[in-house]
């Protein structure tokens, strides 16, 4: 790699300006877009940009530096993310740090990725039997083809080292030695492979709901089956409790039964609700989509009743969080994860290409994991994706970190955030036990973690074994 050629971004003049964006504008934060290479081997090449967002720290005697984020996804943009994180850091935390937005590489305002797609999301269920999954098949192969169509070469450049390599150019821009970081779910990753690539620039690491670096991104999105299948049955307990208001059953059993009846009805007739006709391959994701914070399970159930309801030939008008889903799932928006959520999976490590893989792995798991096996290891546009341009990288550092992670986690399960903690045995974990939330701090509200974090952003101090932190 050239160094000569990088000095140029890591020397640049960064040219602040209003965010065009009413909440950070409100907010008094300042924007700016930040060049870089779009391919790190050629820095003299083509270059792209990476916008950034900048809450001033509030005590400029105390300031320590800045601080960077990624909301998670991959896919998501970050650029507004620290006006909700900031909400649960104690006054002594924002007076030192300038709170960095960034949508990373191909995402939001960021030289984004947008493959044209016709539908919003690659990520659904298989469906109940082979004919389905080929049909999910030929869709997904079409959504790679047209990324690769309209794309070209930059997808072989979207992926998640090199947001870690624009996170450093951005750190040189702003003048500073090291960055601290807070990353959510996928922004665990960024910020594990971040310490790895640049162990010398990390500062005050935290990473809430842990992605195993090891399992990045097949056995990552696998591995969600299980625990979302707990998750659901601890729903469906609640929802049986609560029969009187939803009629989906007496018993966890009777409700899960009902759920399943709605998959194999949908693969038989679509169910019509507003202007979607939800299939199988949609159905499923909807819990799938609700199980990730206790605080949901009153909208799930809801939007079960509307979607059996409407499967019996009723007229419903669709719930707020129900359309959310629905549009997510079927409404191209280059602005939510979509095909930029495609570029960093598929450009960060390859996928099995061949379908009669992923179909063995849904039938093997299908019995454990009835509801979730086939979303969980479906094939999706990765496996018609070109080869990435660099290996995955091991993470295997010394740099200290604070990992955060409920033992419920439907989307992270708990076991990789151990596993992220072995690769960094410097780091301490915090464990919030006996909740199935996935990201914590700035989004579920615990005293425990929060104090935890904030005293460690404050003072650098972490704890000294791992902790556990209770519900109340």
């Amino acid at each position: 790699m050239d160094s000569t050629g990088l000095d140029r971004y890591y020397n640049q003049r960064v040219a602040w300006k209003s965010c065009d964006h009413a909440e950070l504008d409100a907010a008094g934060a300042r924007c700016a877009d930040v060049t870089v290479p779009m391919n790190y081997a050629e820095p003299r090449g083509r270059t792209i940009t990476v916008a950034i967002s900048r809450l001033k720290a509030t005590d400029p005697g105390r300031r320590r530096g800045v601080m960077l984020s990624n909301p998670g996804g991959p896919g998501g943009a970050g650029l507004d993310v620290m006006l909700t994180i900031r909400k649960a850091m104690t006054p002594e935390v924002t007076a030192r740090y300038d709170l960095i937005g960034l949508d990373p590489r191909g995402i939001g305002r960021s030289t984004p990725v947008d493959c044209g797609w016709p539908i919003g999301s690659m990520l659904r269920s298989g469906g109940v039997d082979r004919a389905a999954f080929d049909r999910n098949t030929a869709v997904q192969a079409d959504l790679a083809r047209r990324c690769a169509d309209r794309h070209g070469s930059y997808l072989r450049h979207v992926s998640t080292r090199n947001t870690a390599r624009d996170m450093d150019v951005v750190r040189g821009a702003l003048g500073e030695r090291r960055i601290s970081y807070f990353g959510w779910s996928y922004g665990t990753y960024l910020g594990a492979v971040y310490t790895q690539m640049f162990p010398g620039r990390a500062d005050r690491f935290v990473l809430d709901s842990a992605v195993d670096p090891k399992a990045w991104h097949t056995a990552t999105l696998a591995s969600m089956a299980r625990p979302n299948e707990a998750a659901f049955d601890d729903w469906a307990a609640w929802t049986a409790s609560r029969d009187a208001e939803y009629h989906l059953g007496g018993t966890a059993r009777q409700v899960r039964a009902v759920v399943e009846d709605l998959i194999t009805r949908a693969a038989a007739d679509p169910i019509r609700i507003g202007r979607y006709r939800v299939d199988q391959h949609v159905v499923p994701m909807v819990p799938f989509v609700e199980l990730d914070d206790p605080r949901k399970r009153a909208a799930l159930a809801g939007d079960i009743r509307l979607l059996v309801d409407a499967a019996n030939g009723k007229a419903v008008q669709p719930s707020p969080s129900l359309v959310g889903i629905l549009q997510f799932i079927y409404e191209p928006t280059a602005q939510l994860h979509n095909s930029g959520q495609a570029a960093v999976l598929c450009g960060d490590a390859a996928a099995p290409h061949d379908p009669d893989w992923y179909w063995r792995q849904i039938q093997r798991d299908r019995r454990q994991n009835p509801i979730f096996s086939a979303i969980a290891n479906n094939l999706n546009a990765c496996a018609f994706w070109p080869a990435p341009a660099e290996p995955r990288t091991a993470v295997h550092n010394t740099v200290p970190a604070l990992i955060v992670q409920s033992t419920g986690d439907t989307r992270t399960h708990y076991q990789g955030a151990a596993s992220l903690h072995r690769a960094m045995p410097n780091s301490r974990l915090i464990t919030l036990a006996d909740v199935n939330v996935h990201a914590i701090f700035g989004n579920y509200p615990n005293p425990c973690v929060e104090n935890t974090i904030n005293t460690y952003f404050r003072d650098g101090t972490l704890p000294h074994t791992n902790i556990t932190c209770q519900e109340h």
